[in-house]
């Protein structure tokens, strides 16, 4: 093969892997960037707890903080009407909107708990463990209700 013809295939794999990419702008690629930095934060939260990252009581409350706003964010994306099939969300988020918004309104109110929780000083982790936990919990049981895995 010669290099002009090797460019050309290189060209045309470049352009295809292009093609059907989640357009950051839309409200699915604005949602689904907010549920990966709430995963990266919760992450970092049960790390501490389990022992996979060094606790930091002062980081932990930060992140607590930080993952409280996420929560609020994702949901004003969801448009009315499915916008894609590219979505993870199965088609129970736009037929049961009810449920849906009421999980919703649990994840923030038990982010805002685990806030509370972490302001409490001094920082111990086993006072931390149910806040982390009802957040993990009320996650799981969106995913179960609403996610396609």
């Amino acid at each position: 093969m010669t290099v002009k013809h090797c460019f050309v295939v290189l060209l045309a794999c470049l352009t295809l892997s292009a093609c059907g990419g989640v357009d950051p702008d839309s409200p699915l690629g604005q949602r689904k960037a907010i549920f990966k930095q709430m995963l990266k934060t919760s992450e970092e939260l049960g790390g501490m707890l389990r022992g996979r990252v060094p606790f930091d009581g002062p980081r932990f409350a930060e992140a607590a903080v930080q993952l409280d706003a996420l929560a609020h964010e994702p949901w004003k994306h969801f448009p009315q009407v499915k916008e894609s099939e590219q979505t993870s969300a199965t088609d129970a988020v736009w037929q049961n909107q009810a449920r849906f918004q009421a999980l919703a309104r649990e994840l923030e109110a038990a982010t805002g708990e685990l806030v509370i929780a972490s302001q409490v000083q001094p920082y111990q982790a086993s006072n931390l463990a149910p806040a982390v936990q009802k957040v993990e919990d009320t996650c799981s049981a969106c995913h179960k209700a609403f996610r396609n895995h």
